[in-house]
């Protein structure tokens, strides 16, 4: 259960049949720091280390699958399996020893048709993960509850690659739209935007006002300057007021944005 048909099946035993099954929600991209092929990194995970991915990816594009999608992979720290059963599938990849070149072109395309056959089977959604809990795409280290030992992996390039071309490429593939990965989730609209411009003026406004004569709030009756400084304290209750009023709105406004997304 959970075998991508576009890739070589290489089972990994007894992982495959002893390890807990999962519920897969998150798709995780990493660099094994090595230039090995598919098979190579099979090898390794049998041999050498109790340790796996879900699939391994060669520099040519040879994609091989060890584990299904529904069982288990040790290769991301928290998000390998959650108490609610959750968990992420994960992807190793060749690279230099330094894990500093980018993917080749075959390698992206091969991430990409993986990715789109993730949303379309496992119902991964199509949004890079925002959280280390929340469903979507990512890579290694985007968060520490994915890589308890803060390592850099997949490295800078990739990094860039996959939030410029890897991730569109993605959703382009599962629904033959494109999306600004700068963007994702969802914009502010017009009137949201104008109401954080006018919030950030109130409170520029708040403290220039504030810093005129902070001390008549202690005693505005000391003189006639500050009398007239103490005049101010009722605007600037009605301004807090103000300020309070939009940041309950705009508030309201966020949380209709995580709530589409």
């Amino acid at each position: 259960m959970g075998w991508y048909p576009g890739a070589r099946k290489m089972e990994l035993q007894p992982e495959s049949d002893t390890q807990p099954a999962i519920r897969p929600t998150q798709f995780i991209l990493h660099s094994i720091v090595a230039p090995w092929t598919a098979k190579r990194t099979y090898e390794y995970w049998r041999d050498s280390t109790n340790l796996e991915s879900h699939f391994g990816l060669g520099y040519a594009g040879d994609l091989a699958q060890f584990i299904g999608t529904h069982t288990r992979a040790d290769a991301t720290g928290a998000a390998n399996r959650r108490p609610d059963g959750t968990g992420a599938v994960s992807l190793e990849s060749a690279s230099n020893l330094e894990a500093s070149d980018p993917w080749t072109a075959e390698q992206v395309e091969e991430i990409i048709k993986l990715g789109a056959w993730l949303h379309e089977e496992e119902g991964i959604p199509l949004r890079i993960c925002r959280d280390a809990d929340d469903p979507g795409f990512g890579y290694h280290r985007m968060f520490r509850g994915w890589n308890p030992d803060g390592h850099s992996c997949p490295g800078d390039a990739r990094v860039k690659q996959f939030r410029a071309v890897v991730f569109p490429g993605i959703v382009a593939r599962a629904t033959g739209k494109t999306t600004d990965p700068s963007k994702e989730d969802a914009d502010m609209t017009p009137a949201q935007e104008a109401l954080l411009k006018k919030l950030v003026a109130d409170v520029a406004e708040l403290k220039k006002n504030a810093a005129v004569a902070p001390w008549t709030y202690r005693n505005p009756s000391q003189d006639a300057a500050s009398k007239k400084a103490g005049h101010r304290i009722p605007d600037m209750h009605g301004r807090v007021q103000h300020i309070e009023a939009a940041v309950d709105a705009l508030t309201a406004a966020v949380a209709k944005l995580a709530d589409r997304a």
